[in-house]
């Protein structure tokens, strides 16, 4: 009894690191880092939030890449002193460079959304 729980409980620890892992993989993707950057440099962002900004465990979605190509769509919890808020991306890759085709922050339920490519009138570059 006691070697079957101990087995039991390697084998949900193996499954939750298997997640964290998982999880964190698109945490530390290239488009993730482009529209945390491009958050960190809006000041609607900055004044909603509040600084710093602060990226979530759980990014979700969809990377998918082939040599200098590849697509990207994730939503990305962030959090600042002043509120919470999702941070969501649709960022193509290009000749080696994600390049951010849509990029929102929306408000902790919904709240507010703010289109991070049209505010203040943000360029919208290109990140390895």
């Amino acid at each position: 009894m006691r070697k079957a729980l101990m087995g039991l409980l390697v084998l949900v620890l193996f499954a939750a690191l298997l997640v964290v892992g998982f999880f964190s993989l698109f945490g530390r993707s290239d488009a993730c880092a482009l529209a945390m950057e491009q958050a960190r440099a809006n000041d609607q962002v900055k004044e909603r939030l509040g600084e710093p900004l602060e990226k979530g465990l759980f990014v979700m979605g969809n990377i998918q890449i082939s040599g200098s190509s590849g697509d990207a769509e994730l939503s990305i919890p962030i959090s600042g002193p002043k509120g919470k808020g999702t941070l969501y991306i649709v960022a193509k890759k290009s000749m080696g460079l994600w390049k951010a085709q849509a990029l929102q922050l929306a408000g902790e339920n919904e709240s507010y959304r703010i289109d991070l490519l049209k505010a203040e009138g943000q360029a919208n570059p290109a990140a390895r």
